[in-house]
């Protein structure tokens, strides 16, 4: 067996960022930008106010007060998305609107809660300034955002709504990134049923490739559910065969030591076994190695194919520490960790086997303090200790456990307010 590091590390030397395609914008969320973007307009594109009110010079508020107002003239009203064809000249103002440009002449905003117009009404010839302000006040400049020419988003960022939101700015409506990975997902073993028929009597549900697929999706991948490979290996090899078009082939049961657990000689077979077990637990049987297959150009291409165990703890905790940073390679990601904070626990675990242990846990965050208590029986067949978990601690494998009240390492499967 080797250790979760060293399985890290292997597959994640196996494995090559993806291609790029140009994609409209809104379906580019959590993807990795694969061009720097530059912005051939100014935004805003002309001086605009900041705020409701009037467009005046600052000079003619000098020394404006509630009991000293300065009553200027109104000559225009202008909003958003027109422009003023008056001049602000001395003595006068305009009536603006958020996000109008600034009128000719004018140099200043006086927002309407330092003006009388409440009291004179929206109409007003004239309207009385109650403060004085400075050149440039309430004004938004043009450019101030972003510039002509200016790099607004680097290569490489992470396209969150905010880039989506910047890139709609520019005018633009599809941008360069990195595809995502296409997973296909094979269930293997007699046992299994998918979710569609009647469940005869011996046999259980085909669950595991659907919550496989439910974290392909939640990653940014595309999931391709294959369907259920029975306890056979020409079964199994026509099922992987349906997905040699795929970026990463995922496989779950049949790589136990049983004598129906098939995926290792297949793999071995079909392409090459890079490693086969790891020291931990749940989920120490992880197969891993590369399925050959033929290439767009006829050369031979190299999948990547995870062998996850048959129970589903096994499956999902695997699917997360291992084929979720090689998913998010493949995307060009760099930050392929999930957090990890320091807790209290608030029950023993024990560690008989050496083995470094993953129990799923609820963390809650109690003065200051994050406190982990595990979700109940720690069975790699429960996976309802999955759905009540947000949270993975971590018993090292050189430690023969850990006391109620020590201090842990906990890795967040999930990361929000209410933690």
């Amino acid at each position: 067996m080797i250790s979760v590091e060293q399985a890290l590390e292997k597959i994640l030397g196996h494995i090559e960022v993806l291609d790029v395609e140009e994609s409209p914008i809104l379906s580019c969320l959590g993807q990795v930008l694969a061009e720097d973007v530059f912005s051939d307009i100014n935004i805003p594109p002309l001086d605009n106010s900041a705020m409701d009110g009037y467009a005046v010079r600052a000079a003619d508020t000098r020394g404006a007060s509630g009991k000293s107002p300065r009553i200027l003239r109104v000559i225009d009203t202008v909003t958003a998305g027109s422009i003023s064809k008056s001049r602000v000249e001395p003595g006068t103002a305009v009536r603006i609107m958020t996000g109008a440009p600034i009128p000719q002449g004018a140099d200043a905003v006086v927002k309407f809660e330092d003006t009388d117009q409440s009291g004179r009404g929206v109409d007003a010839p004239e309207v009385g300034i109650l403060a004085e302000v400075a050149p440039g006040f309430e004004i938004r400049r043009a450019g101030e955002d972003i510039a002509n020419g200016m790099m607004v988003l680097d290569k490489g960022t992470v396209i969150r709504p905010a880039e989506i939101g910047a890139l709609a700015s520019l005018g633009r409506s599809t941008t360069k990134v990195i595809r995502r990975p296409v997973v296909a997902i094979i269930a293997t073993g007699d046992e299994v049923v998918d979710i569609t028929q009647p469940l005869p009597k011996g046999k259980i549900y085909n669950s595991n490739s659907y919550g496989l697929a439910a974290l392909v999706m939640r990653y940014g991948g595309i999931p391709r559910i294959l369907g259920i490979a029975s306890d056979v290996e020409g079964s199994l090899v026509a099922r992987l065969h349906l997905g040699l078009d795929a970026d990463m082939l995922v496989t779950s049961g049949g790589v136990s030591l049983g004598d129906y657990d098939i995926v290792r000689d297949v793999l071995a077979k079909e392409g090459e076994v890079v490693f086969w077990q790891v020291r931990q637990k749940p989920g120490k049987p992880l197969a891993f190695g590369m399925i050959r297959a033929l290439g767009n150009g006829g050369g031979v291409r190299k999948i990547p194919l995870f062998g996850l165990a048959g129970n589903p703890v096994s499956a999902m905790l695997n699917f997360e520490l291992f084929a979720r940073p090689a998913m998010l390679k493949m995307m060009g990601r760099k930050n392929l960790a999930k957090p990890m904070i320091e807790a209290i626990i608030e029950e023993p675990i024990e560690n008989t086997d050496g083995r470094r242990i993953f129990a799923r846990a609820v963390v809650q965050k109690r003065d200051g303090k994050y406190f982990a208590r595990l979700t109940g029986p720690q069975g790699s067949g429960i996976l309802t200790s999955m759905t009540l978990a947000n949270g993975l601690v971590i018993v090292p494998e050189d430690k023969p456990g850990v006391e109620e009240g020590d201090s842990v390492q906990v890795i967040m499967l999930d990361w929000g307010e209410e933690v």
